[in-house]
């Protein structure tokens, strides 16, 4: 009996008990829907954050403050107010630091933003004019803060997109004036829409010339100098990243004379980058993990509706061994059922989970909208996972069959 003949026989056979075969299947069905759902799900999520990374601009290191030690025990990075606007003047030299393209150094603070009778708590950045170009930062309406803003401590302000939407839902801000913490800012711009990803939102955010930030809104100093939250470096080419953090790390360590245990961290972006894409793949593997087990309890249902039909057709078995089939023709025909049902429940959970995820596309999670990313290796795993199961499942059932003795299986009522 050749394979055409066996799969012949075996639609015939499962298209006899066509509710039971459904059900069979809807195991299987449920398993590879969930696969390539949630896997779509975990790697739109990574293209999420990869994209809002790269969005923050290109060749990027980021220079943050160290940490403290007090008592003896060691806060997290970023507490210590070790980094100054003098250090990120010093860092801006290119003779010095050729492998340097620009610094963009920052404050942050959280603050309340009024316009008549609406108003926001939001993000306030204190920038340079740098801050645009080394940020992939654009207006869209209105300009950036300039050098010229930056010099004479301006009280202008550009707003994000989402903040600019709450303060003045039917009208242009370009021109009109917001208090910030009870002080006047003159509108300037509205940036550009960006987007949130799991790295929140960079729409809910205002921005202010640095200087002003230092003087009017943060005031937190040190000695002499002024204290920042970061330092954005963008590298002339990706080449030169090591380059670029050795010179400075020499300035940073002259500066604040240190010997032994720097008082700063350098992030590059690819090491966001691939922070984040663990994070991710772990979530991804999980979530297809989660999956594989609803594969394996269809795995078991096939298991187990393919015992009962041996049990079933026991005395079928038995005249086709009397008029000549053979122990491997036997095992062929109920493997060839088991695959069917397995391949065909394969193919109609891919769809289905196709089907799913685009139904969620566009689902906001949080500061994250979700875009499934249905891969095609999701897809031939998916699949080749479910036949892998329908045979496996199939294996013992159909040697069941094909050990059977024929006089005893002519006898079986």
């Amino acid at each position: 009996m050749n394979l055409v003949e066996s799969i012949r026989i075996a639609i015939r056979s499962l298209a006899a008990n066509k509710l039971r075969s459904a059900l069979t299947m809807l195991g299987i069905i449920i398993g590879v829907a969930a696969v390539i759902a949630l896997m779509g799900v975990g790697r739109g999520a990574s293209a999420a954050i990869d994209q809002q990374i790269n969005s923050m601009g290109t060749n990027l290191l980021f220079v943050s403050p160290g940490s403290l030690n007090q008592s003896g025990v060691r806060t997290a990075q970023g507490t210590a107010q070790t980094l100054t606007y003098e250090d990120a003047l010093a860092l801006d030299d290119p003779e010095r630091l050729p492998a340097v393209a620009a610094v963009a150094p920052q404050v942050e603070a959280m603050g309340q933003v009024v316009y008549m009778g609406n108003n926001v708590n939001t993000r306030i950045l204190g920038v340079t004019a740098a801050y645009s170009p080394v940020r992939n930062y654009t207006v869209q309406d209105g300009e950036f803060i300039t050098d010229a803003h930056v010099q004479a401590k301006s009280s202008v302000v550009v707003l994000g997109a989402n903040v600019a939407g709450t303060l003045f839902p039917d009208a242009s801000p370009v021109g009109q004036t917001v208090r910030i913490n009870n002080i006047t800012f003159r509108v300037i711009g509205v940036l550009t829409a960006k987007g949130g990803s799991g790295m929140g939102n960079q729409d809910d955010q205002v921005i202010v010339p640095i200087t002003t930030a230092m003087a009017r809104l943060s005031r937190s100093r040190m000695g002499a100098g002024n204290v920042i939250s970061q330092i954005s470096v963008q590298v002339v080419d990706a080449q030169q990243m090591d380059a670029a953090v050795e010179q400075i790390s020499a300035v940073l360590r002259e500066r604040h004379n240190v010997r032994y245990e720097d008082d700063f961290t350098i992030r590059s972006q690819q090491d966001m980058l691939e922070s984040a894409t663990a994070i991710t793949d772990v979530l991804t593997l999980f979530l297809g993990g989660v999956a594989g087990i609803s594969l394996l309890v269809g795995g078991i249902g096939i298991m187990n509706i393919m015992l009962v039909s041996v049990t079933e057709r026991t005395r079928e078995i038995g005249i086709r061994k009397a008029i000549g089939a053979t122990r491997r023709n036997v095992l062929a025909q109920f493997l060839t059922e088991a695959t069917i049902l397995s391949v065909l429940g394969g193919l109609i959970g891919v769809v289905a989970g196709a089907g799913i995820a685009r139904l969620i596309s566009g689902l906001s999670v949080g500061t994250m909208t979700l875009q499934p990313v249905i891969a095609p290796d999701s897809i031939v795993l998916a699949t080749a996972f479910s036949l892998a199961v329908g045979l496996f499942f199939g294996i013992y059932p159909a040697f069941r069959a094909a050990s059977l003795n024929p006089i005893e299986a002519l006898r079986y009522e």
